[in-house]
């Protein structure tokens, strides 16, 4: 299989260092090859100073990861103008923290790699170089000339979860939900269930709004004004779906055992529960581009940042999971959306 585009991230945060420890697991975590784009002089010092035995290999195209991974961290160099600091994030730095995703992206859509798997970005640290999407999943969207908005999945090997709205407040999220959003997110998340996870029938779980999913009524009336509706639409469409479910039953073992994936209407309703079962083993994929993005399930970690104790497992589970997912797609050969 091609290998992996893996972009640096933030240059002040634990991405290169958690690339470094997720090459050093290769062989007894099966972490696939992966091409890392970012700086090639950073990673080197970074592996020195942490201690860690990472001979530092420059490559010049993706395709010669593979060959070198077995014995060397490959790197498809981004210049990057600052020797950074762990937890300082500095300005100058940030066009290439967009320059290496840019890459990932270009290497994606031509074919040259399997997938792309992103370390975490600091938003406010690129909007301040001019910056102006509203994060990560957004300006890849952009960069692949998509229209329609993709929608968030947050894998564990024990949950898959889809929050309907994302990163806004409580009282935002409760006006932007809408039927369009709940159904948008179903038709998505069921194409790519079948498409990239191989799963024939995916059958989705809707979380109500409200304590008791409304209790008819009584508690708020989105679950029958806006998500009932939505789940009658899905159904139409052939999806198997079922709810809407109070969300403070739908998380136990055996509810889980009833479906692949739960859509959650604002964001901690979805990933309380999947940081609760597996903190460290959560994986954020994007659903809805034309190629296959995963990123680990955490932030730039500053406080810890150069420091060596940075965990590389999300970042392994992204990067395995990604590379299953390609496989799964090129089986089923659809690589669009919303199929």
């Amino acid at each position: 299989m091609r290998p992996l585009a893996l972009t640096m991230g933030e240059c002040a945060g634990v991405g290169t260092e958690i690339a470094l420890q997720a090459w050093t697991r290769r062989r007894e975590a099966d972490v696939p090859p992966f091409a890392f784009l970012g700086g090639e002089h950073h990673a080197r010092a970074l592996a020195d100073a942490l201690g860690l035995d990472v001979p530092v290999a420059a490559v010049d195209r993706a395709a010669d990861a593979e060959e070198v991974f077995a014995d060397a961290f490959p790197v498809l160099p981004v210049a990057v103008p600052s020797s950074p600091v762990g937890g300082r994030p500095d300005p100058v730095n940030a066009p290439a923290v967009v320059a290496a995703i840019d890459r990932a992206v270009s290497l994606a859509l031509a074919g040259e790699v399997a997938a792309v798997v992103t370390n975490p970005i600091d938003k406010a640290a690129l909007y301040r170089s001019g910056f102006d999407h509203p994060g990560h999943t957004e300006y890849l969207a952009a960069r692949c000339g998509i229209a329609a908005a993709p929608v968030m999945m947050l894998v564990s090997d024990r949950l898959r979860v889809v929050p309907v709205t994302v990163h806004l407040a409580l009282e935002q999220a409760v006006k932007a939900l809408t039927a369009d959003a709940v159904i948008h997110c179903g038709r998505v998340a069921a194409a790519r269930l079948a498409a990239d996870f191989g799963i024939a029938e995916p059958r989705l779980a809707v979380a109500g709004l409200n304590p008791h999913a409304g209790e008819g009524g009584h508690m708020g009336r989105e679950e029958i004004e806006i998500i009932a509706p939505a789940i009658d639409t899905l159904r139409r469409d052939g999806i198997a779906v079922s709810g809407p479910a109070p969300a403070d039953t739908l998380f136990h073992d055996r509810a889980r055992r009833g479906y692949d994936a739960a859509l959650c209407m604002y964001h901690d309703q979805a990933l309380i529960p999947i940081k609760t079962l597996d903190f460290d083993g959560g994986v954020n994929v994007t659903l809805g581009l034309p190629i296959v993005r995963t990123s680990p399930d955490h932030g730039t970690a500053y406080d810890i940042a150069g420091t060596g104790t940075a965990r590389p497992d999300s970042l392994i589970a992204a990067l395995r999971l990604a590379a299953r997912m390609a496989e799964t797609r090129a089986r089923t050969g659809r690589r669009d959306g919303v199929d």
